[in-house]
């Protein structure tokens, strides 16, 4: 297939769309607690890797390790997230500080009201197989020769 005769819209362009209008809907609705919705999600990820090096989160997040210290600055002036060596003294591990998971509960509840609200709006049932068609659609980027050395796993 040459490129006069693939289908538009470009798949990156409209998921990164999707994503930008989502991630701004989440951001107001944790407005309140003083976060924004990648801050949760690093907090939450940090939170299911106890005492693993940063690179494990960044994985879990599907994030470049850059980006992820560039979002755990703000947090660990806040006293949201201390660092700490890692397990072989040469990787960073995080932890959520008490002041961390203070925050976190401040957000939960804007958090849920969004979730709930998009997820009944566009159903249930849609957003269950909408899941399930986002991670078959990361594993055929994944299959690109030219992505191999950056796969990521499907949530």
């Amino acid at each position: 297939m040459d490129a006069r005769t693939v289908l538009s819209p470009c798949v990156c362009t409209s998921v990164r769309r999707a994503s930008r209008i989502l991630a701004r809907a989440y951001d107001a609705s944790l407005s309140e607690s003083g976060m924004n919705v990648t801050q949760l999600a690093v907090m939450r990820a940090i939170l299911r890797h106890p005492g693993e090096p940063l690179t494990k989160v960044a994985e879990d997040l599907a994030m470049d390790r850059t980006s992820l210290y560039r979002t755990l600055l703000p947090m660990q002036r806040l006293k949201w997230v201390r660092l700490k060596e890692g397990r072989d003294r040469r990787s960073l591990a995080a932890a959520v500080a008490e002041a961390g998971k203070i925050a976190l509960a401040r957000a939960d509840s804007g958090w849920a009201r969004t979730q709930t609200a998009i997820i009944q709006q566009f159903g249930p049932g849609s957003w269950k197989s909408f899941v399930s068609e986002l991670n078959r659609l990361v594993e055929c980027a994944n299959a690109l020769p030219e992505s191999r050395q950056g796969a990521v796993k499907s949530t």
